[in-house]
């Protein structure tokens, strides 16, 4: 099996949709947004990156970056997130080839730094950590990561896009 990471194209808005319901269809920590999120941000202007992971049966996986905003008004730093892969490939590693193609891609971009609302155990392998100079109000500080591309994290309370707030 051969992935390939690519950013998506029109054609694929539906799909990742598809995609992402599925994926989290029985997560039971999921709000069930995560697909209006993603269309949310994209309708706003407001991805960052957009990134598919395909095979020879197409699309199978999706992440998507935002910008975020820090009280303290540092800026260059994106939400990574909704991170979705198929339910019948998941556990194959290509969530984390996603991951990696999303922070090499937001280095090159410039970005200081990003953060991420989810399992310590995963998103630690790729330098995650809980650092409470950003706290995301609400939210165990456990589960909200922080990985800085540079010496510098910046202190404050983060706030995501509000598309995050989509129902629908």
């Amino acid at each position: 099996m051969t992935i390939s990471v690519r950013t998506e194209r029109p054609e694929d808005v539906e799909t990742i949709a598809q995609l992402t319901e599925a994926a989290f269809r029985d997560e039971p920590h999921s709000s069930h947004t995560e697909a209006f999120i993603i269309n949310g941000l994209r309708r706003a202007g407001c991805l960052t990156l957009s990134l598919v992971a395909e095979d020879e049966s197409g699309v199978v996986g999706h992440v998507a970056a935002s910008p975020v905003t820090i009280s303290s008004g540092d800026s260059g730093w994106h939400g990574i997130g909704p991170v979705s892969v198929s339910p019948d490939r998941q556990r194959r590693g290509i969530g984390s080839v996603l991951m990696l193609a999303a922070l090499d891609e937001l280095r090159r971009l410039g970005g200081r730094g990003c953060v991420v609302l989810g399992d310590p155990a995963y998103y630690g392998r790729f330098g995650f950590q809980a650092d409470s100079r950003l706290v995301l109000p609400g939210v165990p500080q456990e589960y909200f990561q922080t990985l800085a591309f540079g010496p510098d994290v910046p202190v404050g309370t983060v706030r995501y896009h509000d598309a995050f707030d989509a129902t629908e």
